[in-house]
Protein backbone atom coordinates (compact mmCIF):
# COMPACT_ATOMS: atom_id res chain seq x y z
CA UNK A 1 0.00 0.00 0.00
CA UNK A 2 1.00 3.56 -0.65
CA UNK A 3 2.48 5.68 2.65
CA UNK A 4 4.39 8.73 1.02
CA UNK A 5 3.29 12.39 0.87
CA UNK A 6 0.63 13.49 -1.35
CA UNK A 7 2.17 16.63 -1.53
CA UNK A 8 2.85 18.23 -5.04
CA UNK A 9 6.94 19.12 -4.72
CA UNK A 10 7.45 22.56 -5.03
CA UNK A 11 11.39 23.13 -5.35
CA UNK A 12 10.88 21.62 -9.37
CA UNK A 13 8.39 24.05 -10.27
CA UNK A 14 10.68 27.22 -8.57
CA UNK A 15 13.78 25.67 -10.35
CA UNK A 16 11.17 26.22 -13.93
CA UNK A 17 10.02 29.75 -12.70
CA UNK A 18 14.13 30.79 -11.63
CA UNK A 19 15.11 29.15 -15.34
CA UNK A 20 12.13 30.15 -17.75
CA UNK A 21 10.21 33.27 -15.75
CA UNK A 22 11.16 37.29 -15.27
CA UNK A 23 11.44 38.69 -11.59
CA UNK A 24 8.15 40.61 -12.37
CA UNK A 25 6.54 37.32 -14.02
CA UNK A 26 7.35 35.39 -11.06
CA UNK A 27 5.51 37.45 -9.15
CA UNK A 28 2.55 37.76 -10.90
CA UNK A 29 2.26 33.88 -10.93
CA UNK A 30 2.45 33.49 -7.42
CA UNK A 31 0.19 36.43 -6.75
CA UNK A 32 -2.28 34.19 -8.42
CA UNK A 33 -1.95 31.35 -6.20
CA UNK A 34 -3.27 33.60 -3.61
CA UNK A 35 0.26 34.14 -1.80
CA UNK A 36 0.69 36.99 0.53
CA UNK A 37 1.64 39.90 -1.85
CA UNK A 38 1.85 41.89 0.97
CA UNK A 39 5.23 39.86 2.62
CA UNK A 40 7.10 40.47 -1.20
CA UNK A 41 5.60 43.81 -1.91
CA UNK A 42 9.39 45.42 -0.69
CA UNK A 43 10.84 43.12 -3.05
CA UNK A 44 11.50 45.05 -6.34
CA UNK A 45 14.37 44.36 -9.03
CA UNK A 46 15.95 47.76 -10.13
CA UNK A 47 19.08 49.34 -11.35
CA UNK A 48 20.64 49.81 -8.09
CA UNK A 49 19.58 48.29 -4.85
CA UNK A 50 17.29 46.02 -6.24
CA UNK A 51 16.92 42.30 -5.20
CA UNK A 52 17.65 39.37 -7.15
CA UNK A 53 14.87 36.02 -8.74
CA UNK A 54 16.50 34.31 -6.10
CA UNK A 55 16.30 36.45 -3.39
CA UNK A 56 12.58 36.59 -4.26
CA UNK A 57 12.03 33.31 -4.31
CA UNK A 58 13.88 32.52 -0.87
CA UNK A 59 10.88 34.60 0.29
CA UNK A 60 8.18 32.65 -1.21
CA UNK A 61 9.93 29.70 -0.19
CA UNK A 62 9.26 30.60 3.62
CA UNK A 63 5.68 30.75 2.92
CA UNK A 64 5.25 28.16 0.75
CA UNK A 65 7.11 25.93 3.81
CA UNK A 66 4.72 27.16 6.65
CA UNK A 67 2.08 25.68 3.99
CA UNK A 68 -0.25 22.28 5.11
CA UNK A 69 -0.12 19.57 1.82
CA UNK A 70 -3.53 20.47 0.82
CA UNK A 71 -2.85 24.60 0.25
CA UNK A 72 0.51 23.86 -0.75
CA UNK A 73 -0.72 21.77 -3.21
CA UNK A 74 -3.43 23.88 -4.61
CA UNK A 75 -1.06 27.06 -4.85
CA UNK A 76 1.88 25.10 -6.73
CA UNK A 77 -1.28 23.77 -9.12
CA UNK A 78 -2.20 27.12 -10.32
CA UNK A 79 1.37 28.44 -10.31
CA UNK A 80 1.91 25.39 -12.78
CA UNK A 81 -1.34 26.56 -14.84
CA UNK A 82 -0.40 29.85 -15.26
CA UNK A 83 3.35 29.24 -16.13
CA UNK A 84 1.80 27.22 -19.00
CA UNK A 85 -0.64 29.71 -19.84
CA UNK A 86 2.15 32.22 -20.37
CA UNK A 87 4.23 29.78 -22.06
CA UNK A 88 2.92 26.71 -23.34
CA UNK A 89 5.97 25.16 -24.38
CA UNK A 90 7.41 25.31 -20.36
CA UNK A 91 4.76 22.04 -20.07
CA UNK A 92 7.83 20.00 -21.28
CA UNK A 93 10.32 21.02 -18.79
CA UNK A 94 7.69 20.60 -15.91
CA UNK A 95 6.81 17.25 -16.78
CA UNK A 96 10.86 16.36 -17.17
CA UNK A 97 11.54 17.67 -13.58
CA UNK A 98 8.59 16.50 -12.06
CA UNK A 99 8.90 12.95 -13.61
CA UNK A 100 11.89 12.21 -11.70
CA UNK A 101 10.47 12.69 -8.55
CA UNK A 102 7.11 10.97 -8.86
CA UNK A 103 4.86 13.20 -10.58
CA UNK A 104 3.20 13.83 -14.32
CA UNK A 105 0.79 15.96 -15.45
CA UNK A 106 -2.70 14.27 -16.69
CA UNK A 107 -3.83 17.27 -18.81
CA UNK A 108 -3.27 19.79 -16.85
CA UNK A 109 -3.42 18.28 -13.13
CA UNK A 110 -0.66 16.88 -11.57
CA UNK A 111 -0.83 13.23 -9.87
CA UNK A 112 2.00 11.09 -8.53
CA UNK A 113 3.00 8.23 -10.86
CA UNK A 114 2.64 6.24 -8.17
CA UNK A 115 -0.97 6.40 -8.00
CA UNK A 116 -2.18 6.60 -11.60
CA UNK A 117 -0.34 6.25 -14.55
CA UNK A 118 -1.31 8.39 -17.27
CA UNK A 119 -0.37 5.92 -19.79
CA UNK A 120 -2.68 3.79 -18.78
CA UNK A 121 -5.38 6.04 -20.02
CA UNK A 122 -4.64 3.97 -23.53
CA UNK A 123 -5.89 0.84 -21.86
CA UNK A 124 -8.62 2.05 -20.41
CA UNK A 125 -12.40 2.74 -21.52
CA UNK A 126 -12.45 6.27 -23.38
CA UNK A 127 -16.04 7.20 -21.09
CA UNK A 128 -13.83 6.28 -17.90
CA UNK A 129 -11.21 8.63 -18.21
CA UNK A 130 -12.18 11.75 -17.41
CA UNK A 131 -13.56 9.98 -13.75
CA UNK A 132 -10.42 8.48 -13.26
CA UNK A 133 -8.04 11.48 -13.43
CA UNK A 134 -10.75 12.91 -11.20
CA UNK A 135 -9.90 10.38 -8.08
CA UNK A 136 -6.45 10.95 -8.64
CA UNK A 137 -6.79 14.34 -8.60
CA UNK A 138 -8.49 14.30 -5.52
CA UNK A 139 -6.73 12.07 -3.84
CA UNK A 140 -3.85 14.20 -4.76
CA UNK A 141 -5.82 17.10 -2.94
CA UNK A 142 -6.36 15.10 0.06
CA UNK A 143 -10.37 14.50 -0.71
CA UNK A 144 -10.45 10.81 -0.23
CA UNK A 145 -14.11 10.57 0.15
CA UNK A 146 -14.19 12.07 -3.57
CA UNK A 147 -11.37 10.07 -4.89
CA UNK A 148 -13.36 6.96 -3.95
CA UNK A 149 -16.61 8.13 -5.43
CA UNK A 150 -14.79 9.39 -8.35
CA UNK A 151 -13.28 5.91 -8.81
CA UNK A 152 -16.40 4.75 -8.46
CA UNK A 153 -17.87 7.05 -11.39
CA UNK A 154 -15.59 5.85 -13.76
CA UNK A 155 -16.93 2.55 -13.47
CA UNK A 156 -20.56 3.53 -13.60
CA UNK A 157 -20.15 5.75 -17.14
CA UNK A 158 -18.96 2.69 -18.80
CA UNK A 159 -21.13 -0.15 -17.07
CA UNK A 160 -23.80 1.82 -18.03
CA UNK A 161 -22.69 2.21 -21.49
CA UNK A 162 -22.56 -1.59 -21.99
CA UNK A 163 -26.26 -2.28 -20.37
CA UNK A 164 -27.43 0.01 -22.86
CA UNK A 165 -25.66 -1.95 -25.54
CA UNK A 166 -25.98 -5.20 -24.74
CA UNK A 167 -29.36 -4.58 -23.55
CA UNK A 168 -28.77 -5.58 -20.30
CA UNK A 169 -32.03 -3.63 -18.67
CA UNK A 170 -32.20 -0.83 -16.28
CA UNK A 171 -28.15 -0.39 -14.98
CA UNK A 172 -29.34 2.10 -12.23
CA UNK A 173 -31.52 -0.48 -10.32
CA UNK A 174 -28.58 -3.01 -10.38
CA UNK A 175 -26.26 -3.16 -7.81
CA UNK A 176 -22.65 -1.96 -8.11
CA UNK A 177 -21.27 -5.32 -7.95
CA UNK A 178 -23.97 -6.69 -10.25
CA UNK A 179 -23.37 -4.04 -12.75
CA UNK A 180 -19.99 -5.14 -12.89
CA UNK A 181 -20.33 -8.69 -13.29
CA UNK A 182 -23.43 -8.53 -15.76
CA UNK A 183 -20.71 -6.15 -18.22
CA UNK A 184 -17.68 -8.95 -17.83
CA UNK A 185 -20.10 -11.62 -18.89
CA UNK A 186 -21.55 -9.73 -21.85
CA UNK A 187 -18.57 -8.86 -23.27
CA UNK A 188 -17.70 -12.67 -22.97
CA UNK A 189 -14.31 -11.76 -21.24
CA UNK A 190 -13.83 -15.27 -19.46
CA UNK A 191 -15.31 -17.01 -23.01
CA UNK A 192 -12.02 -14.98 -24.74
CA UNK A 193 -9.55 -15.55 -22.14
CA UNK A 194 -10.38 -19.91 -22.15
CA UNK A 195 -10.16 -19.72 -25.82
CA UNK A 196 -6.85 -18.00 -25.98
CA UNK A 197 -5.56 -20.00 -23.05
CA UNK A 198 -6.77 -23.20 -25.38
CA UNK A 199 -4.63 -21.94 -27.92
CA UNK A 200 -1.39 -21.91 -26.13
CA UNK A 201 -1.74 -25.41 -24.98
CA UNK A 202 -3.37 -25.13 -21.41
CA UNK A 203 -4.94 -28.04 -20.04
CA UNK A 204 -8.68 -28.25 -19.88
CA UNK A 205 -8.30 -28.98 -15.61
CA UNK A 206 -5.40 -25.81 -15.59
CA UNK A 207 -8.07 -23.64 -17.49
CA UNK A 208 -10.79 -23.67 -15.37
CA UNK A 209 -9.09 -23.27 -12.33
CA UNK A 210 -7.83 -20.25 -13.37
CA UNK A 211 -10.84 -18.65 -15.12
CA UNK A 212 -12.96 -19.44 -12.13
CA UNK A 213 -10.11 -17.76 -10.07
CA UNK A 214 -10.14 -14.62 -11.90
CA UNK A 215 -13.33 -14.56 -12.25
CA UNK A 216 -13.74 -14.77 -8.63
CA UNK A 217 -11.30 -12.06 -8.00
CA UNK A 218 -13.07 -9.47 -10.13
CA UNK A 219 -16.23 -10.47 -8.52
CA UNK A 220 -14.40 -9.52 -4.88
CA UNK A 221 -12.71 -6.56 -5.99
CA UNK A 222 -16.40 -4.93 -6.89
CA UNK A 223 -17.82 -6.02 -4.06
CA UNK A 224 -15.10 -4.43 -1.45
CA UNK A 225 -15.34 -1.18 -3.78
CA UNK A 226 -19.28 -1.62 -3.72
CA UNK A 227 -18.78 -1.28 0.42
CA UNK A 228 -16.38 1.18 0.16
CA UNK A 229 -18.54 3.29 -1.82
CA UNK A 230 -21.63 2.53 0.78
CA UNK A 231 -19.69 3.70 3.74
CA UNK A 232 -16.97 6.22 3.15
CA UNK A 233 -17.98 7.73 -0.41
CA UNK A 234 -18.52 11.62 0.02
CA UNK A 235 -22.58 10.82 -1.18
CA UNK A 236 -23.28 7.93 0.68
CA UNK A 237 -20.88 7.86 3.59
CA UNK A 238 -21.57 7.37 7.06
CA UNK A 239 -17.57 6.34 8.27
CA UNK A 240 -14.22 8.01 8.37
CA UNK A 241 -12.33 6.93 5.09
CA UNK A 242 -8.87 5.26 5.32
CA UNK A 243 -6.34 6.25 2.85
CA UNK A 244 -4.93 3.58 2.21
CA UNK A 245 -8.03 1.74 0.93
CA UNK A 246 -8.78 4.16 -1.29
CA UNK A 247 -5.57 4.21 -2.64
CA UNK A 248 -6.26 0.63 -3.38
CA UNK A 249 -9.86 1.66 -4.90
CA UNK A 250 -8.37 3.80 -7.65
CA UNK A 251 -6.22 0.61 -9.05
CA UNK A 252 -8.88 -2.11 -8.59
CA UNK A 253 -10.84 0.50 -10.72
CA UNK A 254 -8.03 0.27 -13.08
CA UNK A 255 -8.10 -3.12 -13.03
CA UNK A 256 -11.76 -3.69 -13.50
CA UNK A 257 -11.87 -0.63 -15.88
CA UNK A 258 -9.18 -2.69 -18.14
CA UNK A 259 -10.84 -5.82 -18.40
CA UNK A 260 -14.80 -3.93 -19.66
CA UNK A 261 -12.00 -2.47 -22.36
CA UNK A 262 -12.52 -5.82 -23.94
CA UNK A 263 -13.69 -5.83 -27.79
Amino acid sequence: MVTTSNAIPWAPIRSTLTDKFSFGEIKQIVGYGNLDMFLLAHLEQKPQNGVSKSHLLSEIDKQVGAMDDKRRNAFVSICCEEMMRRKPDVIEELDRVLSRVGWKFSGTSLVPIEIFDIAELAELPELAHADIQKAARRLRDGDLSGALSAACGALDAVTSDIYGRYGLGDAGKASFQERIKKSIDALKVKDSLVRELTEIGWSDPDRKILSANIDGSLNQAAFVMQKLRSDMGDVHGTKPVISALVYDSIKWSSLLLRVLAFR
